[in-house]
């Protein structure tokens, strides 16, 4: 009975970024070197040691042959023969991190209604996702629900896409994350406050990472139909510009618009106290 060893597709094993092969190891490399050449080295040398030529012709011969066969023929059929087991301790690690667990961040809007998260909940549960964090901001269409998820790493995010708009989630996005989320919300928003009060001149970039959002300069115009999306926010501050922050695809709630803006009222006081 013969057997059957499977080798992984080129595309399993090439880096998605840079699309080249892991490096294997000295050790793996070198056997499946020495298996490769071994069999040419054998079949050179029993062909031109049994010739009648002078001495040095022969081994310049077999110098020249060995080392062109290796150049050319071994060491790339080597890698492509042993492909499978070279790269298996890189494609072993590659394949746990593919099924470990992953972070993931959630938002979006439910209805305000009892037993509308609950729901969620359950078709997250669904598919062994977990839910590690979450904040409400009520809005006038229901609740915005931000949420910190852990996923089994083969789960993508059309899947939480889907999964949360069965739970009944609207307007929903999902995005990778790091265990900073799991940060606490308050504790998150008095360090910003802190580093205001210590430079007001950090409240763009304070505010601008308090929410998720991205700061436009004052010299830029924002369209006016980005305006009727609410994804446009625009904050009074000490200063003669007004804060213009930007969030495509996530309006702001009214709760992140007051906590902008008292961020820039700290801003204010501190310019002031230091003006007097």
């Amino acid at each position: 009975m013969s057997t059957f060893t499977h080798t992984p597709p080129p595309s399993e094993l090439a880096c998605e970024v840079c699309g080249r092969f892991p490096e294997p190891t000295k050790l793996r490399l070198t056997l499946a070197n020495v298996a490769a050449m071994l069999p040419i080295e054998l079949a050179v040398h029993a062909a031109v040691v049994g010739t009648g030529w002078p001495l040095l012709l022969k081994v310049v011969l077999l110098a020249v042959t060995a080392t062109a066969l290796v150049i050319w023929v071994a060491e790339p059929g080597a890698r492509r023969l042993f492909r499978s087991w070279l790269h298996a301790p890189a494609l072993r690690r590659r394949r746990q991190l593919d099924v470990a667990a992953a972070l993931w961040r959630a938002r979006t809007t439910l209805p305000d209604t009892p037993g509308a998260l609950e729901h969620l909940t359950h078709e997250l549960a669904r598919l062994g996702v977990n839910i590690l964090g979450i904040q409400a901001q009520p809005v006038r269409s229901g609740v915005v629900d931000e949420l910190v998820l852990s996923a089994p790493g083969g789960l993508s995010d059309h899947d939480l896409l889907y999964a949360i708009a069965d739970g009944g989630g609207a307007a929903a996005r999902v995005w990778p994350t790091t265990p900073l989320a799991l940060a606490d919300g308050p504790t998150r928003a008095l360090s910003l406050a802190a580093r205001v009060a210590a430079a007001p001149a950090e409240l763009p970039y304070a505010a601008a990472e308090l929410l998720s959002a991205r700061r436009v300069p004052a010299d830029r115009a924002v369209p006016d139909e980005w305006h009727a999306t609410g994804t446009v926010l625009k904050i009074p501050t000490p200063w003669d510009a007004p804060l213009v922050l930007i969030r495509p695809g996530m309006p702001f709630t009214p709760a992140e618009a007051a906590r902008a803006s008292r961020l820039a009222e700290l801003a204010e006081v501190v310019e002031r106290q230091r003006a007097t």
